[in-house]
C-alpha cells in the first residue's frame, strides 16, 4: 500500500443532513428530465471521487464499497489514467478505428494478448460496454462454428441489450416487457454450492450441466457455451473447483466455443488477472468490460486468431469502439494494477472481509454464508440457516444501515438477498476497516 497515493483525504466524514440540501436539490431536478426506469442505488449526487472514497455535493464523504459496480478498480481518479485522459484527449477524442486507425487500440489489443489466459495467437475487438462485448462473443462463435445454439446458465447476467437479456437469468428489473427476446439461447444448471439440493462437487455438477446440453440441446449444434467465472449480479456465485475445467474440457472435445464473461471479475478484482486463472482454465473468448479502463467507457473481446479471423471484413466494430482517450486510459490503468500489484491487494482484501464477516456465520442465523474471491466478495442473507429461505429485506436493511452511516454497498443476487463487496483495490486498511466495523454493526443490528 505504501505505493498508492491519494488525492482526497481516506475518510468517512458526515455533515449531519443525509441527503443534502444540494443532492435533494438534484433529485428534484433528475425527477423532471430523468425516466424513473434510470435508478440509483445512492439518494447522494457525486462531486469527486478518489482511492476508496466519494465526496457528494454537500461535502459528505462516503467509504465506497461498490466501485461503479466493480469499475474504478484503480480508484476514480488515479493519477496515471487521468494523466493519460488528458493528453489523450488534447490531440484528438474521436477519428472512429474503422475510417482512420490509430496505435491506442492495438497497443491495448497487444497488452490484452499479454495478460489474458492461453497461450496462443490471440486478437482483440474492442468495443463501449460489457453487453456489446458479450454480444460480439456470441456473434463471433456463431460464425467460427456455424451453428446456432448458445449455452448460458442459471442466475448468470450479460446486459441489457436483446440479445443480452435473453442471456441474462432474472427477469424483474432486466427482462420484463421487455421481449420478445433473441432465440437459440438455451439456460442449463449453474453449480451454486450453497444452494445445492444434495451434496456434490464440480465435476459431478458439471456433468449435471452437460447431460442437460446433450439431451435437450445437443452438442453438435452449440456454438458457445458462455459463463460467468463467478456470476456477478447473480450473488457472487462462485462455483465448486472443477466445475468450470470440466465444462471447458468438453467443449473442445465437441467443438463448441467457451466463453468467459469476465466483465465484472476481471483485471485484478479476484486476486488474479482473471477469475478463470484461479483453476488455469483458457477460455477460447473472453470478455472485458469495467475494470479495463479505470472508468472511461471501453470493453473487448480478446480470444483465438483463428475464430475472430472468422468475422469477414466490416463484420465487427462500431462508430465509438476502442475510443482513443478510453484506450489510453486503459493502458494507464492497467500499468497501474502492474505497478501497485494489485492482485496481491486484492487478495489481502478478501482476507480482511472475512476475518471481519465470517464470525457472523455462526453468530447470526440470518448471514448463510460469506463467499467470493479477492475485493469480489458477497454475503448471502437467509431466513435461518436451516431453511436458507431468501432474506432480501435483510440485505436491503443492511445496506440502508451503512448508507447512512457513510459506507456504500451494493446489494444483488437472484432472490435479492446478497450484500455484495467490490472496494476499489485501492481502498486504504484503515478505512476499510472503518467501513466493515459499519457493516457488522448493521449486520447485528438487523
Amino acid at each position: 500500500m505504501s505505493n498508492i497515493s491519494y488525492r482526497l483525504p481516506q475518510e468517512i466524514r458526515l455533515t449531519g443532513e443525509f441527503p443534502g440540501p444540494r443532492s435533494a436539490e438534484l433529485a428534484e431536478r433528475r425527477a423532471k428530465v430523468v425516466p424513473g426506469g434510470v435508478a440509483s442505488s445512492v439518494p447522494v449526487y457525486a462531486a469527486d471521487a478518489d482511492g476508496g472514497v466519494i465526496v457528494d455535493v454537500d461535502g459528505n464523504s462516503f467509504a465506497d464499497l461498490g466501485s461503479g459496480i466493480a469499475v474504478t478498480s484503480v480508484g476514480a481518479s488515479a493519477p496515471k489514467v487521468v494523466e493519460a485522459v488528458q493528453d489523450a484527449a488534447s490531440h484528438f477524442t474521436h477519428t472512429c478505428f474503422m475510417v482512420t486507425p490509430y496505435e491506442g487500440y492495438v497497443a491495448v489489443a497487444e497488452k490484452l494478448a499479454e495478460v489474458t489466459p492461453g497461450d496462443f495467437e490471440k486478437r482483440s475487438v474492442l468495443f463501449n460496454s460489457g453487453a456489446e462485448a458479450v454480444e460480439n462473443a456470441v456473434k463471433v462463435a456463431r460464425a467460427a462454428t456455424g451453428r446456432n445454439a448458445v449455452v448460458v446458465f442459471d442466475h448468470a447476467y450479460h446486459g441489457r441489450t436483446n440479445l443480452t437479456m435473453a442471456l441474462t437469468a432474472k427477469a424483474a428489473p432486466y427482462k420484463r416487457g421487455f421481449g420478445p427476446f433473441a432465440s437459440e439461447v438455451y439456460r442449463v444448471p449453474m453449480s451454486y454450492p450453497y444452494r445445492e439440493p444434495a451434496e456434490i462437487d464440480g465435476k459431478e455438477a458439471a456433468e449435471r450441466t452437460i447431460l442437460q446440453i446433450e439431451k435437450q440441446i445437443g452438442g453438435q449444434d452449440v456454438a458457445a457455451i458462455l459463463i460467468e467465472p463467478i456470476q456477478g449480479e447473480g450473488g457472487f456465485i462462485v462455483p465448486a473447483e472443477g466445475f468450470l475445467p470440466r465444462l471447458a474440457e468438453w467443449a473442445r472435445e465437441n467443438g463448441v466455443v467457451f466463453i468467459a464473461d469476465e466483465v465484472q471479475a476481471g483485471f485484478c478484482r479476484t486476486g488474479k488477472w482473471f477469475a478463470v486463472d484461479h483453476e488455469g482454465v483458457e477460455p477460447d473468448l473472453v470478455t472485458l468490460a469495467k475494470g479495463i479502463a479505470g472508468g472511461m467507457p471501453l470493453s473487448a473481446v480478446t480470444g483465438r486468431a483463428d475464430l475472430l479471423d472468422a468475422v469477414g471484413p466490416g463484420g465487427l466494430g462500431g462508430t465509438y469502439g476502442g475510443n482513443p482517450v478510453a484506450c489510453a486510459a486503459a493502458l494507464a490503468s492497467i500499468e497501474t494494477m502492474e505497478e501497485w500489484n494489485l492482485n496481491e491487494r486484492a487478495t489481502a482484501i478478501e482476507k480482511a472481509i472475512r476475518g471481519a464477516i465470517e464470525p457472523l456465520v455462526s453468530e447470526s442465523d440470518i448471514v448463510g454464508e460469506v463467499r467470493g474471491r479477492g475485493a469480489m466478495m458477497a454475503i448471502e442473507f437467509v431466513a435461518d440457516s436451516n431453511s436458507k429461505k431468501p432474506h432480501p429485506s435483510a440485505a436491503k436493511d443492511v445496506a440502508a444501515y451503512c448508507l447512512e452511516r457513510g459506507v456504500a454497498i451494493l446489494t444483488c443476487g437472484t432472490y435479492g438477498n446478497i450484500v455484495r463487496l467490490l472496494p476499489s483495490l485501492t481502498i486504504s486498511d484503515e478505512l476499510l476497516d472503518e467501513a466493515l466495523k459499519i457493516l457488522v454493526e448493521g449486520i447485528r443490528s438487523v
